[in-house]
């Protein structure tokens, strides 16, 4: 809704932005403002006296689910795909697909995709991905103590280099798709990732194009402290200073730091396995 509504003779609030469930939000021109029955309908939209709401049109839960259900498969009992799923393709009993997201698999019982998670796979029972693009197998549980408890997965990263700075690395190279690392305090994740990294230009006179490097980084991870080792598995090349590792950024943001040499422009991939142990 255009926030450019002249204020009605007689009133000091207006409407300034509706949601997705159609519900309107009013505004004093400084704060947001639950409008009343009589401000709600001098505006022409619908007062709902039930729960005090101002609506441009009524939300239709089963009709959204309808049409986003149309792009969702689904062989075996009791699976949930919540609103906004989408392109999804369950076989399987009692899994469940939270909404806002899309491109995911399931096959297994009692497994999970989080809330606004894409491009995700889970197998086997007691799964949970929580990372877009996150290949889970699920390993059970105990006793069916809830999703989670115990699962490995694999994500794969990738980013470029210019210099010998740190730079983290992301899903699909996306700088806004990271890896959330578990903060519980009863939650254990061991990883083991093979970082490749291959020079494609710059002008660095040392070396040439295609110097490369394999390296395997391992460790373990719990909250946000770090124990872990780099080994490398084969170089060819001036590939001196090329490191990675484990890092961490913000509240739970898991990344893997990767680091070049000056003028030189390097390509990196990542296929990190995430081992999950919750007690």
């Amino acid at each position: 809704m255009a926030t450019t509504i002249p204020y009605l003779s007689g009133y000091d609030v207006k409407p300034s932005s509706t949601s997705v469930l159609g519900i309107v939000t009013f505004t004093d021109g400084t704060n947001p403002i639950i409008p009343n029955q009589q401000q709600c309908e001098a505006y022409g939209y619908t007062y709902n006296q039930a729960d005090g709401t101002c609506s441009t049109f009524k939300y239709n839960t089963n009709l959204n689910r309808s049409f986003s259900n149309e792009s969702n498969k689904f062989q075996g009992a009791n699976n949930t795909t919540e609103t906004g799923t989408n392109n999804t393709l369950i076989i399987g009993q009692n899994n469940t697909v939270k909404g806002l997201s899309r491109n995911n698999i399931i096959v297994g019982n009692e497994n999970e995709i989080a809330n606004g998670v894409n491009n995700a796979s889970v197998f086997g029972n007691y799964g949970i991905a929580e990372r877009d693009g996150e290949v889970v197998i699920g390993g059970g549980g105990f006793s069916g103590a809830g999703v989670g408890k115990a699962q490995s997965s694999t994500i794969t990263l990738t980013g470029t280099t210019t210099d010998a700075s740190a730079t983290n690395l992301f899903v699909n190279g996306d700088a806004s798709t990271t890896i959330i690392a578990r903060s519980s305090t009863t939650s254990f994740q061991g990883f083991e990732a093979t970082v490749i990294g291959v020079r494609t230009g710059g002008s660095a006179a040392s070396g040439a194009v295609n110097d490369r490097i394999c390296l395997r980084i391992t460790g373990l991870v719990f909250l946000k402290a770090v124990d872990q080792s780099s080994t490398d598995l084969g170089k060819s090349g001036t590939t001196t200073g090329w490191a990675a590792e484990m890092a961490f950024s913000g509240t739970n943001d898991m990344l893997f730091a990767v680091t070049g040499a000056a003028n030189m422009n390097i390509s990196w991939s990542c296929t990190l396995n995430i081992y999950e142990l919750k007690i």
